[in-house]
């Protein structure tokens, strides 16, 4: 069904919108997937908050003029999906990248993050960044290293005081 001007209109305003927050985004052709895949995909997507659509590539060209993605305009060719990442950049491509593996035909055309167009190999760079969760543990963890280091340093000294001193009572003993 064709659609009309409104509704192309109303497609491309709601893409440019989602593309405006996006950190990342991901364009997969997905040619010879059946209908239960693709709501498979839609589902893992939704549950990762990650906005998918099947956008024709004109609407989405104009949908991606003045964003981060706009790199991705020329490369838009064929049947495409488009998943743009919302609160993590590495969710799109972690979505992706794991229903890809299990699904020969969805093929990986484009990947973009910080307004620069990667190469699709690099998409599993991409998915194993950390998620803010895992980015902040990590931070933690490092800033909290030397102080622990501190503490066992400082401790040392008085259990090594210690020791020496049962050593040389058990050696009196012993005598």
């Amino acid at each position: 069904m064709a659609l009309n001007l409104e509704q192309k209109k109303a497609i491309v305003a709601e893409v440019a919108e989602v593309a405006a927050k996006a950190y990342s985004a991901v364009a997969a052709e997905y040619r010879g997937l059946t209908v239960d895949e693709m709501t498979a995909l839609r589902a893992k997507a939704r549950g990762d908050n990650v906005y998918l659509r099947v956008v024709k590539n004109t609407l989405a060209r104009r949908a991606v003029e003045g964003t981060d993605f706009e790199c991705m305009a020329d490369g838009m060719v064929g049947p495409l999906v488009f998943a743009f990442s919302l609160e993590d950049p590495g969710a799109a491509a972690r979505v992706i990248e794991d229903f890809a593996k299990e699904h020969k035909l969805l093929e990986v055309k484009m990947v973009s993050i910080g307004g620069k167009l990667l190469d699709p190999s690099e998409i599993t760079t991409l998915a194993k960044m950390p998620t803010y969760d895992q980015a902040v543990s990590m931070l933690m963890a490092v800033m909290k290293a030397p102080v622990e280091k501190l503490a066992r340093t400082i401790n040392e000294v008085p259990g090594k005081l210690v020791r020496t001193v049962a050593a040389i009572r058990d050696a009196k003993e012993a005598a």
